[in-house]
């Protein structure tokens, strides 16, 4: 299987422009618009790994913190994001709950666990199926945004619902926690090298495992 770096080429990733690494240096620039490129990207596996340990770390209180404290006559009422979605199922409001759960919980675990095997197969050097993983890239890269479904409604009711003493709503600490986690899976996303997959299908052996998928 022919790459672009057995054939000395590499791809702006800004403009998409695929241009020539020769005459080998240290630096590349792009030829249609200038900006800077690099076979690989600098650090592509620590930096990666650092962001995604951190979310790991971050998702714990985003789950088991509120990120929603609704205050009124009644009382204060406070809300995790499970908290959320079991209100609103028991309240009968099923399609909103699923659509909670999936953006809010199962799309932000799905990216790390993503990530991590990702990481872990390219550290190892692994062949298995170069496509699909390549695929998975992707499709974490695009879906990552959607998790900030729950911080939109908690900001929008934060602006829309105050009524002095009788009624307030306020973003809680969990809510800090999961936008947090929500970013750093963006840029974990965008630091890894999905070219990183492809290296190591360079050599012959590995050129006819993959060209059987």
């Amino acid at each position: 299987m022919l790459t672009g770096i057995s054939q000395n080429i590499i791809g702006c990733e800004t403009c998409g422009l695929a241009q020539s690494t020769l005459p080998i240096q240290l630096h590349y620039k792009c030829t249609r618009c200038g900006s800077s490129m690099h076979i690989r990207k600098p650090n592509s596996i620590e930096r990666t790994w650092a962001l995604v340990i951190a979310s790991y770390v971050l998702i714990i209180p985003a789950n088991l913190m509120p990120v929603m404290a609704t205050g009124s006559l009644f009382g204060t009422e406070k809300d995790t994001i499970f908290g959320g979605v079991l209100f609103l199922w028991d309240s009968g409001s099923q399609i909103l709950a699923i659509i909670l759960f999936t953006a809010s919980i199962l799309i932000p675990f799905s990216k790390l666990f993503s990530l991590t095997f990702l990481l872990i197969s390219v550290q190892q050097r692994s062949t298995w199926k170069p496509r699909v993983r390549a695929k998975l890239y992707r499709m974490v890269e695009t879906i990552g945004r959607w998790s900030m479904i729950d911080i939109y409604v908690a900001t929008m009711l934060t602006a829309l619902v105050q009524f002095g003493n009788l009624m307030s709503i306020r973003a809680g600490t969990g809510a800090i926690a999961f936008a947090t986690v929500v970013v750093l899976t963006i840029f974990a996303a965008k630091s890894f090298d999905p070219r990183l997959i492809w290296d190591v299908v360079d050599s012959p052996e590995n050129n006819k495992e993959i060209s059987k998928e």
